[in-house]
């Protein structure tokens, strides 16, 4: 018998990281077209295809492929959803539709990476909306990914949103997303209104959709717009920018103007950013490498993340006082900008 070498413990564990990235996979299936949720009784695959409308084929493979993988139990050619499988659904605490999600559009990435090496192509932020079934859940990664640390850590931590509430304040938060960022904002502090603008149509109406959901439409409105095209109609007291900053850094000095001029004397700019290291090192530590990796789909969209010292150092370009607080085991950093009175 020939004994098992280094080459073969490497192949073992390459097969079960490939295996965790199937398993991802197949759960992006069933939260984009919700089936876990659809599981929460038991039902046959014709039952199932009656409920969600999908077709009948398709969920027999899928089904059977959950099974495989632990998303689903299955007894007399009836399927439920497991305690694996309902973590992915929306309403679970400590949700995984991040990894689902990120694993889809983390390959898509890849691929278009793959390809653009050859021409130095860098497309922007369009490559986020050439998958129809990931644009729609982009948000809501986002909100799983950070809502609960940002409510946790961030939001008691960071003085200049206490100080809005106590002014009654309106904040801007530019690049919002579904939204989730305002109503949290708004959850906390009664006496804030928000104003977010995105340029994702579908983002938007979530947004609108959840901030009515959660009686919050009277003090957060929704619309499109950029920073290039920042229009709100008077100084405001926060301007906030959550992992958008990187996305308009080539014209940084422009972008810091306009941040400057949004505000009324004494308002903040509140700018979070994933805290991109000093060292090469630090990216091989576990926290960091899926920053390093996401790094590369920034340059995909035309961007690159950024050193919390360099985003100080454009903000006191233009006037403002800053300080620099980091979350998260130092992986996350809120650079705040104070508008001098």
């Amino acid at each position: 018998m020939t004994e098992r070498g280094p080459l073969d413990d490497v192949r073992a564990r390459v097969m079960q990281q490939a295996q965790g990235a199937m398993a991802l996979n197949l759960a992006f299936i069933g939260v984009a077209n919700r089936l876990f949720d659809a599981l929460a009784s038991a039902a046959s695959v014709a039952e199932i295809a009656a409920r969600t409308g999908l077709d009948a084929g398709y969920l027999l493979r899928w089904c059977e492929a959950a099974y495989a993988f632990g998303y689903l139990d299955a007894e007399a050619e009836r399927y439920v959803v497991t305690d694996l499988g309902r973590a992915f659904t929306s309403t679970a605490p400590a949700s995984l539709i991040p990894f689902a999600v990120g694993s889809v559009l983390g390959a898509h990435m890849a691929e278009r990476a793959a390809g653009l090496m050859k021409t130095g192509e860098r497309p922007g932020e369009s490559v986020l909306a050439e998958r129809a079934t990931i644009l729609p859940w982009f948000g809501p990664m986002l909100e799983a990914s950070f809502g609960a640390m940002f409510e946790r850590e961030i939001l008691p931590g960071v003085a200049a949103y206490r100080e809005l509430d106590a002014r009654g304040g309106v904040a801007v938060d530019l690049g919002c997303g579904n939204g989730w960022y305002l109503r949290a904002l708004a959850r906390n502090f009664p006496h804030v209104r928000g104003i977010g603008l995105d340029g994702f149509e579908e983002n938007i109406r979530q947004a609108g959709e959840r901030a009515a959901a959660e009686g919050l439409g009277e003090r957060l409105s929704f619309r499109a717009g950029d920073i290039y095209g920042y229009s709100v109609g008077e100084p405001v007291d926060l301007v906030a920018m959550n992992r958008a900053l990187h996305h308009v850094w080539d014209q940084k000095e422009k972008v810091m103007h306009i941040l400057h001029d949004a505000l009324r004397p004494g308002g903040s700019v509140v700018i979070w950013e994933p805290s991109w290291p000093a060292s090469l090192e630090a990216l091989r530590e576990p926290r960091r490498r899926g920053m390093a990796y996401q790094n590369l789909s920034e340059h995909v969209q035309g961007n690159h993340f950024l050193r919390p010292d360099e985003i100080e150092s454009a903000l006191r370009e233009v006037g403002f006082v800053t300080r620099t607080q980091v979350f998260a085991e130092g992986t996350e950093a809120v650079v705040t900008g104070l508008k001098r009175e």
